[in-house]
């Protein structure tokens, strides 16, 4: 009865039609952008991209490479795992619940909890549905309550049951505000608070209220028929590897979607068409802190200062894929890129918002140099950069790989006797040597430096 319910609902939902020109032509990307793409396919960083542009005067489709080593070519509806740009939707659906006058983004989420589960928190300040959406919880990133059945699907059996005992009984470090922390627990908590105050699932909400009145016929959580014909597989470190379930956390990245629809989501954001959910959108678009670094963050969205004006963006991983959503309202542009793998493609959304900011410099297998194979032996161990998070370094041959905690392992090159770059994700790590004894590695990824001892 409720399927049935659901689905009348959906076909009154106001279908917004899209009267934009779609083109597809490579010679309408710059030309960096094809080499780029093509020598990240072509060493095998990643199976495909998917990629499309969108403007005033319509979208243009841009698709390289295959579903799968034997698979088949991608277009704009193939099917991506888009993770947390799932973030994006779940802070409109806050915002279709303000405006609709359901709740405030001031309200207390313990006041829509079940009576017998409350959210510590440090201080006088309790947490908003605003604070869950902007990352300003003060909940962590994670639970850390999780025991999966299958690693390699590590969401799929994680319950309502268990994150409700995870947030009753956290001891949060900072008070409500504070900071800002990424928080993928608290985009699924609030994504499932939204669906129980409409008595619905998060699924069903998504689509009712985003995904049917856009037209966006393959964005789901569950596969159709349909979407598992047009799937490509995902990857990770060159081997495929399963699709990610997401029931409980579903608001913090468990759609799934083609270049296609999320075309259509992008240009509704940017109001190049009218649709139902125009003045969530806007509303979701606004700065709610600037505490995320040099980015400012809305509902659900981040923004980014660029030549051109404000880059409103998200993008998003799982186990085996990677994907980037943004928008310059300013010159009214907007970009979606969806890749089976994990390797980042971020660089190439922000170049093609804003051209001054650089594409990734990518190093080729071949760039390695010869390293001895008495100084690769000497690196080989286990490194924690965290706690409960190592790095394991071994080798097959003349060949060293890296094994990071809960993924798949990874080939690394020399570049010289000390420092090793990844294909996979633009990355590097340098050992550190004293006395011709091996004490840590440095991993550098994004601007970032993460040092970690050798413990074994």
């Amino acid at each position: 009865m409720k399927q049935s319910i659901i689905l009348l609902i959906m076909l009154l939902s106001p279908i917004v039609t899209f009267p934009f020109q779609e083109k597809s032509d490579k010679n309408g990307l710059p030309t960096e952008v094809v080499e780029s793409i093509e020598k990240r396919i072509e060493e095998g960083v990643t199976p495909s991209i998917a990629l499309a542009i969108i403007d005033s005067t319509g979208i243009q489709y841009f698709n390289f490479g295959l579903t799968a080593a034997k698979g088949k070519k991608v277009n704009e509806n193939t099917i991506y795992e888009i993770g947390s740009i799932s973030k994006a939707f779940t802070g409109i659906l806050l915002a279709q619940q303000v405006v609709d006058g359901e709740l405030k983004l001031d309200d207390k989420v313990n006041d829509f909890l079940p009576k017998n589960i409350k959210i510590p928190t440090k201080g006088l300040k309790e947490i908003t549905f605003g604070n869950l959406s902007d990352h300003s919880s003060g909940l962590p990133r994670m639970p850390d309550n999780f025991t999966p059945a299958n690693p390699n699907n590590p969401y799929a059996d994680y319950t309502v049951e268990q994150m409700y005992d995870f947030i009753s009984n956290y001891k949060p470090l900072r008070a409500v505000g504070a900071a800002y922390e990424y928080s993928n627990l608290a985009q699924g908590l609030l994504g499932h608070l939204l669906a129980v105050n409409k008595n619905s699932n998060y699924e069903d909400l998504m689509i009712q209220t985003i995904a049917a009145p856009l037209g966006m016929t393959d964005t789901k959580i569950e596969f159709t028929k349909k979407m598992k014909e047009n799937l490509a597989l995902g990857h990770a470190g060159g081997k495929q590897v399963e699709n990610w379930d997401i029931p409980t956390l579903a608001g913090a990245g468990a759609i799934r979607s083609s270049t296609s629809d999320m075309s259509k989501f992008i240009a509704a954001n940017l109001g190049h068409v009218k649709s139902p959910l125009t003045e969530a959108m806007e509303l979701s678009h606004k700065v709610r802190h600037h505490k995320a670094g040099e980015m400012s963050v809305a509902l659900g969205w981040h923004i980014k200062k660029g030549e051109l004006g404000e880059l409103i963006w998200h993008n998003g991983g799982t186990g085996g894929y990677r994907a980037f959503s943004g928008f310059v309202k300013e010159t009214g542009k907007g970009v979606v890129l969806l890749s089976n793998s994990t390797a980042d493609i971020d660089d190439i959304g922000f170049h093609l918002l804003d051209p001054g900011m650089d594409l990734a410099s990518f190093t080729s297998k071949n760039d390695a140099v010869e390293v001895p194979e008495s100084t690769l032996e000497q690196y080989l161990g286990l490194y924690e950069l965290q706690p409960k998070f190592t790095i394991t370094i071994t080798k097959e041959g003349n060949q060293l790989f890296g094994q990071a905690t809960g993924q798949d392992r990874f080939e690394i090159y020399p570049e010289n006797d000390t420092t090793f770059f990844l294909t996979v994700v633009k990355a590097k790590s340098t050992f550190q040597l004293k006395n011709d004894t091996v004490e840590s590695l440095t991993l550098l990824q994004g601007g970032q430096e993460i040092k970690g001892k050798k413990i074994e």
